[in-house]
């Protein structure tokens, strides 16, 4: 749990991070929200602000400099809402969507953005039956399934978005072999867009591109 004089500020300056200070308020208003629902449901494994900053925030930031302005992204299983909704409070000019296939965690979620005023459209769906209504340039990936079971869902529905952007942990390396063994990047190009220490461990977080060959 957070010091008594611990705040977002805080922990974002202790990690040279700076944002404007309206996302600030937002982002930590965001926080409460999320941990007053997590002593309900199991939305996300931390409590505190250096966790979030550390683990959370800096993966949306990572995310959020990949992404072009007006891009129309689904966030794929997005939990207590990172990065889908942490990236529509850093990037106002994306259209951002969220979607969570577990109804409890989806009406926290939509409790969360409505709360907070987002625009950011909440879908208690499978990714794929989302894919299978709307198209979107982008799909966000998070903590959801290994690159072979991901490549294995959404194969049917490449029409449906232009490209993938994985986080990963150091394990991808091994992902990649595995849908490789099983063909599943024969005709995708895949691209390791990023790579950054995670902090507090000797691990690297990666963000993977996974889009159509030309």
């Amino acid at each position: 749990m957070n010091p008594p004089d611990d705040n977002l500020a805080a922990a974002l300056a202790r990690h040279e991070i700076e944002l404007p200070a309206p996302q600030i308020v937002l982002l930590e208003r965001y926080c409460e929200l999320l941990w007053d629902w997590n002593s309900k449901l199991n939305l996300t494994r931390h409590g505190d602000y250096e966790k979030f900053v550390a683990r959370d925030l800096l993966d949306s930031l990572t995310l959020a400099r990949f992404l072009e302005p007006g891009e129309r992204v689904l966030d794929v299983g997005s939990g207590g809402g990172t990065p889908g909704l942490v990236l529509a409070v850093l990037r106002d000019d994306l259209h951002v969507s969220l979607c969570e296939s577990v109804g409890k965690r989806a009406r926290a979620l939509a409790d969360i953005v409505e709360r907070l005023g987002l625009p950011a459209p909440v879908f208690h769906a499978r990714a794929e039956d989302v894919l299978a209504e709307r198209r979107f340039n982008t799909l966000t990936i998070r903590a959801v399934a290994r690159l072979r079971k991901l490549l294995e869902w959404f194969r049917p529905h490449w029409k449906a978005f232009d490209r993938m952007l994985v986080i990963k942990g150091p394990a991808w390396v091994e992902e990649r072999g595995e849908a490789r063994h099983y063909g599943l990047l024969r005709d995708l190009a895949l691209r390791k867009l990023a790579s950054y220490p995670l902090p507090g461990t000797d691990s690297q977080s990666v963000l993977l591109q996974i889009s159509r060959k030309s």
